[in-house]
């Protein structure tokens, strides 16, 4: 999923080789439903694109702990509960 460029200055100069480091220690395929990165979803049918998220929503935030692959499905959900649960603490 693409990142504002707003959004973008927050990460880390390295992020590319960093989630790719990610996406190797996950096996190339989403932590939450397995879909292979490439490969068609087994949900969706479309091309997984895997993504890397960060479990507390900060991008400045980059603990290896703190990552995980996801494909593009999966990150998409979490990001809408947690908008949506910022939405509803306004």
């Amino acid at each position: 999923m693409p990142i504002s460029k707003a959004r973008k200055t927050l990460y880390p100069a390295n992020w590319k080789q960093l989630s790719a480091a990610i996406k190797i220690k996950a096996g190339n395929k989403c932590e939450i439903c397995d879909a292979l990165n490439g490969k068609p979803h087994p949900v969706t049918g479309s091309k997984v694109v895997l993504t890397v998220h960060h479990l507390d929503f900060d991008p400045t935030h980059n603990d290896e702990y703190n990552l995980m692959a996801l494909c593009q499905r999966c990150h998409i959900r979490l990001d809408a509960k947690y908008k949506a649960w910022k939405r509803r603490m306004k």
